[in-house]
Formats: C-alpha cells, sequence, structure tokens
C-alpha cells in the first residue's frame, strides 16, 4: 500500500522522480495475419523514487491497484493527455475493424463500455471518429434444406475513437441496439 518500500534494479532516468508500475497484460494480435498489434500495460501502481545507488533504487509505493510483485515494470509517466473535447468525424479512410477486447476482462459489450479496436492511425483512424458496430454474422442450418447458410451482419451501435496508436485503438460505445461482444466489426458509418 501507499508508503510502502519497494526496490528496483536498472537505470533510471535522474530527470523521473516518479514511475508508473505496469504488469504486462494481454498480448494483441491480428486474427487474420497473426501480427502483434501491441501489448497492453495492466496499471498497478505508482511510486517514487527516495534514493538510488548504483543501478539499485529505493521506491516509496504512492498508489497500488494490486500487490507490486517481482517482474512489474517501471515507466516515466506518459505526457499524452487523453482529449476531452471531441469533434465526431467519420474516418478519411475506409475502415474495417474488429472489437479486440474489453479492458475489464468481460465478453458481453455494452453502451459507455471502452473497447479496444484492432485498427489505428497507420490505418487512418484519428480521435473523434466514429465508427458503425455490426453484429458478426453466424452461420445456421436451414431447417427446410439443410444447408448451412450465413447470416448476414447487422447494423448493432456507434462509438466514438478516444485514443490511438499505430496499430490499436480504443474507443467508447455510444449506442449499442442488441447486445456487442468480442469480434463484432466496426466500419464506416
Amino acid at each position: 500500500g501507499s508508503g510502502d518500500r519497494a526496490y528496483a534494479r536498472g537505470k533510471l532516468d535522474p530527470a523521473h522522480t516518479v514511475y508508473g508500475i505496469f504488469r504486462q497484460g494481454k498480448v494483441y494480435t491480428d486474427a487474420q495475419t497473426k501480427e502483434v498489434l501491441g501489448i497492453n500495460a495492466d496499471d498497478i501502481g505508482s511510486a517514487e523514487v527516495v534514493a538510488t545507488e548504483g543501478d539499485v533504487s529505493t521506491l516509496s509505493l504512492q498508489r497500488s491497484t494490486q500487490e507490486v510483485r517481482l517482474g512489474d515494470r517501471l515507466f516515466a509517466s506518459e505526457e499524452r493527455s487523453i482529449n476531452s473535447t471531441f469533434l465526431p468525424s467519420a474516418p478519411q479512410t475506409p475502415i474495417e475493424g474488429l472489437i479486440l477486447d474489453v479492458p475489464r476482462g468481460v465478453t458481453q459489450v455494452a453502451v459507455m463500455d471502452v473497447v479496444t479496436l484492432n485498427k489505428g492511425k497507420r490505418d487512418g483512424l484519428t480521435e473523434g471518429n466514429v465508427l458503425a458496430i455490426y453484429k458478426t454474422s453466424e452461420t445456421v442450418r436451414d431447417r427446410i434444406t439443410g444447408e448451412q447458410v450465413k447470416i448476414p451482419d447487422e447494423r448493432a451501435g456507434l462509438l466514438m475513437v478516444f485514443r490511438t496508436y499505430d496499430k490499436l485503438s480504443y474507443a467508447l460505445v455510444l449506442q449499442a441496439n442488441r447486445s456487442l461482444a468480442i469480434m463484432d466489426k466496426v466500419r464506416n458509418p
């Protein structure tokens, strides 16, 4: 908890006295190409450097969301702030993507949930872009002919991108007119 001591090895930047403590989370890969799109860094807490000798530093925990463990990593605070004002817009390029994850670990998605998308800056997404969500089609058996029939994708909601990285983005679900799930599709509205 707050005020507890921890020790770290490695070269820390003397210009930074406060570090975020992170643990490797999910590795996001593209379902088709298997390309690694990114690795989620789970926020464990923050600590202040109170002493350094050689490559060993003493840290005082300021905040923790869970127990700090051996192997957790320190990173200087990211200077990138989240914009509080967005101008909703359609992407300038065609987007065909997927909802990869819901950061809170659930599989069902609802209005006001944050979701991870498999598209980012390199695909033309920018903060404020609005995308339509489509329920991924299912294959069912036709009861009369016995054939497998693919049901078309159905529009199921809207989301807005609020944070972009090169290969991934985070978006907020604004509207859902049916249940949504991981692997549902997103595309231009």
